[in-house]
């Protein structure tokens, strides 16, 4: 089991193939997130404010996207195209990856978490 103590020693050690489309990854949610803290967590890149916002992963056929429970969001009809649970997005690496649905996602979870509690 590879275990990495930062984001880039992560995709570093990610394949070749797959390294620009983290990097793009993790751009896109730092543009959506940018008060984030970056981090490891559950040895995925993963970006904090004040809990998880969101992970990512590379698998061997596609990228993982974990933003928590989406299950009652407005995402249900974009996340149709896509394997998925209540937690997990998977984005093919034969696909074109929606960046822009990241994005969405990234930023619902900060304006979840920037909520005051009831």
């Amino acid at each position: 089991m590879n275990t990495h103590e930062t984001i880039d020693g992560y995709i570093a050690a990610q394949p070749a193939s797959v390294r620009p489309l983290l990097e793009k990854v993790r751009e896109t949610i730092r543009a959506a997130a940018p008060d984030a803290i970056e981090k490891i967590a559950w040895q995925m890149p993963t970006f904090w404010q004040g809990e998880n916002l969101i992970h990512f992963a590379a698998f061997k056929n596609h990228l993982g996207i974990y933003p928590g429970d989406l299950s009652q969001t407005p995402f249900a009809e974009k996340l149709q195209e896509y394997r998925h649970t209540k937690g997990a997005i998977q984005f093919p690496y034969d696909q074109p990856v929606d960046y822009e649905l990241i994005a969405e996602i990234t930023a619902y979870r900060v304006r979840t978490v920037s909520l005051p509690a009831v």
